[in-house]
């Protein structure tokens, strides 16, 4: 049986992200795979230290990262999975710091530096990112989102897939319960909530799919 994992690099383990991702993972247990959701912020971790132990000469561990801390088991579980999403708010136009430290723990110890067109990753797999943003799709097309966040799937597509990344971007996501408890008057509450019930469940099918297709 196949096992598909899920990242979740929001600080909250039930907002928006973590719900697209819940969506993905559903879509591979449906098609068959056995599925785990991970929420980084109930981890203590570092991001890279820039020790270069994973390009030492005579590494015990090629392609993993040697720092020993709450997010080495993960990164051990994962690098023998068979499918990989990982999921990130945008905050001032990046990833969340989380997801970044993330990133350089996971991605760097598999990027050779003898050779960029070879991986040293542990197993190849399909990984998929997903984005949510507060933004709408037209704002995010205005401000270069898709280039911005173009990079990191082509890694882990060169890296851990066969060439390729799945991208899904979620936009104009909903942030309060009650937006009349915050200084948010620039947000219009009724047109977050019709986006929430319209094009939110249509985002999650999206996310849905992409698990099934991520276990097949």
């Amino acid at each position: 049986m196949k096992t598909i994992y899920a990242i979740n690099c929001s600080p909250r383990k039930n907002g928006n992200t973590a719900t697209v991702l819940e969506h993905a993972l559903k879509g591979a247990s449906e098609a068959g795979a056995a599925t785990r959701l991970i929420h980084l912020c109930e981890l203590q971790f570092s991001g890279c230290r820039s020790c270069f132990a994973c390009k030492k000469k005579g590494c015990a561990k090629p392609g993993q990262c040697a720092i020993q801390d709450a997010l080495t088991p993960v990164l051990e579980e994962i690098a023998n999975g068979d499918g990989l999403f990982v999921g990130t708010p945008v905050y001032f136009g990046g990833e969340t710091g989380m997801c970044r430290n993330f990133i350089e723990r996971f991605f760097f110890p598999a990027l050779s530096y003898d050779d960029p067109s070879v991986s040293l990753a542990h197993k190849k797999f399909p990984v998929a990112f997903v984005y949510t943003m507060n933004v709408p799709s037209d704002l995010m097309m205005k401000i270069g989102y898709p280039e911005k966040f173009r990079l990191l799937p082509e890694y882990a597509g060169r890296m851990f897939g066969n060439g390729q990344a799945s991208t899904l971007f979620v936009c104009d996501t909903w942030q309060f319960d009650d937006y009349a408890l915050y200084h948010a008057g620039r947000f219009d509450a009724e047109h977050k909530a019709e986006v929430r019930r319209t094009q939110f469940p249509e985002d999650c099918e999206k996310a849905y799919r992409l698990g099934a297709n991520m276990a097949r």
